[in-house]
């Protein structure tokens, strides 16, 4: 008597070999058999897949729930998307080392970078370490509805180590580097999966100041690089200088360093690529690079997202193209309802479109790219053509003029999509490049974090639904390739060798998807953050079951009660 079977099911194992028709049945949290029906008996738990896919669990290696993991037991939005497993501690940003009095420092920095709201922060965690290895012994106690792991980020590190001096990024010492090498030495042996930095000077706390770590010299990134060496296991991940075109040879010369450093290491290395409007063709150029640096004999990767990265507003968002007008800015506090109807009046809205928008504002930087997200889908690969802007060109009048009577549209909830990144001309090719090329892995979708721009996090569900079937603009992914790229290929990165596949003995973290009736919902605006914070999230539809553990976890997407995730600790077999 198995404890779980899948019957029927159309099975997508995750290493890419081809779908085929089988039953999967599960015991003790791992999957012990897959084949015939003859074959597997009968289970206390039956779930009938016939017309559906059966794939892993998917493993999530970009977000950013350093602190949510504390108060949030089902890592909402991530569970409702199919992801199993979730590695956080990204872009040298965390919470961990820390002592008491660092606390609203390291919380302003993740506010700054990640667009977390700092009163959720403050209000929501629940503090119960100093050492990286006491906030991985406090994450072991909690009950989870997914498995998490985490690396330890360059910030916090800098900030323990060298106080006043590392978070204004003065140069460290070599006792410095010694120090932190040994924090993150102690960390890897305490199950960290990696260490992570950021060097783009986007990345900035609340004050302005550049993440902890941004302007490391090389004896510094080698030096802490050597104690993964030591510890012989984990990932080095850079969110690397350049990658928003403020620099156009800087990626060249961080893929350079990132070559030497994992030769010298024998570490994997990883970091975020983008492509950037102001030098639209040198993701190809870096394409080329880290081959070369593979074929060299360096492990280093690049992680790439499934769509264009950009933001999403409305009137209940942070940022939107109306704020900056005195007359709007007078009405902002006032609860949505109210405001909208104040809009409304013929004598308020001229006054508003009267008075010039901020020069920095996003439709004069981006006013080509303004898209309003209609239906019940999110179309992520829109044509200009329907971009606000053409839409004002072929009414005859003003852009500004035309989305304000469009953001006053469904009680003023409305959403509007610009896509910046990937997205240079129009098109998701270069997504499709990166996506093919065997030196990347899929990540970047932050989920928890930009709580009131992005919600990236359903990046998951678009892979199979953009990729493998709606895609009109272009060629689409094989959904074998689609599979493996979410599943086997983020979970080997990352050492985790025991998921990622289904295969007998592996651990029995499953999703059965309805594909034809898969599809995310639209971004909405929820308060339901510590501190009635607001944020950005999407719910989907075709998720039949999600299983962690052989539990299984959703059904139809809603939670089923159990919480059978854990933390997952790095160099652990």
């Amino acid at each position: 008597m198995h404890d779980l079977v899948i019957r029927g099911g159309t099975v997508v194992d995750g290493t890419g070999a081809a779908a085929r028709t089988a039953d999967v049945a599960v015991a003790d949290g791992r999957v012990v058999a897959v084949g015939d029906r003859s074959e597997i008996g009968a289970a206390r738990t039956e779930i009938d897949a016939d017309g559906a896919l059966v794939t892993p669990g998917w493993v999530d290696i970009h977000t950013h729930f350093d602190g949510q993991v504390t108060w949030d037991d089902l890592l909402t939005p991530a569970c409702w998307h199919g992801v199993t497993t979730v590695v956080t501690g990204n872009c040298g940003v965390g919470f961990a080392p820390c002592r008491p009095d660092e606390r609203r420092r390291l919380i302003e920095l993740m506010e700054g970078v990640e667009d977390i709201p700092g009163t959720a922060l403050h209000e929501g965690m629940r503090w119960h370490w100093e050492s990286f290895p006491e906030y991985l012994d406090f994450l072991a106690t909690r009950r989870l509805v997914m498995d998490v792991g985490t690396q330890i980020s360059h910030g916090p590190v800098r900030t323990y180590v060298m106080g006043e001096r590392g978070a204004r990024n003065e140069p460290a010492s070599p006792d410095d580097i010694a120090a932190m090498a040994a924090i993150v030495r102690e960390a890897m042996d305490a199950g960290a999966l990696g260490f992570t930095t950021s060097r783009t000077i986007m990345h900035r706390a609340v004050d302005g100041e550049p993440v902890p770590g941004t302007f490391a010299a090389e004896d510094e990134l080698f030096g802490i690089g050597a104690a993964l060496k030591a510890a012989g296991h984990g990932v080095f991940e850079v969110a690397p200088a350049g990658v928003a075109g403020e620099d156009d040879l800087a990626p060249s010369r961080e893929v350079a360093w990132m070559r030497r450093l994992s030769a010298a290491i024998g570490r994997p290395v990883a970091y975020g690529m983008t492509q950037s409007n102001a030098s639209p063709d040198l993701y190809r150029g870096l394409l080329a690079e880290t081959q070369a640096a593979a074929d060299a004999g360096a492990d280093v990767w690049m992680q790439v997202a499934g769509r264009a990265t950009g933001l999403l507003f409305s009137l209940e968002t942070t940022y939107h193209p109306l704020r900056g007008r005195p007359t709007f800015d007078a009405l902002a506090s006032l609860p949505l309802p109210e405001r909208v109807a104040r809009l409304r009046d013929p004598d308020v809205r001229a006054a508003i479109l009267s008075e010039s928008a901020p020069k920095a504002s996003l439709l004069s930087a981006f006013g080509d790219r303004v898209v309003p997200i209609s239906g019940d889908e999110v179309d992520y690969e829109p044509a200009y053509e329907d971009s606000v802007a053409a839409r004002a060109a072929r009414e005859g009048r003003p852009a500004d003029a035309v989305l304000y009577d469009l953001m006053l549209e469904a009680d003023g909830r409305r959403m509007f999509m610009i896509p910046i990144l990937n997205y240079a001309a129009g098109s998701l090719e270069p997504v499709r490049e990166m996506l093919l090329h065997p030196r990347s892995v899929f990540g970047l979708g932050d989920a928890g974090a930009h709580c009131a721009t992005i919600c990236d996090a359903s990046m998951t569900t678009t892979m199979l639904t953009h990729w493998t079937r709606d895609r009109s603009r272009g060629a689409k992914l094989p959904l074998e390739l689609a599979v493996r790229k979410m599943t086997s290929d983020t979970a080997a990165l990352y050492g985790l060798r025991d998921r990622g596949r289904i295969a007998p003995g592996l651990r029995a973290d499953l999703n059965v998807i309805d594909l034809d009736r898969l599809r995310a919902h639209p971004p909405e605006v929820v308060y339901d953050l510590p501190g009635d914070c607001p944020r950005l999230v999407q719910r989907a539809d075709g998720y039949v079951a999600t299983a962690v553990a052989g539990q299984v976890t959703f059904r139809e997407g809603e939670h089923t009660g159990a919480l059978p995730g854990t933390l997952v600790r790095g160099g652990r077999g």
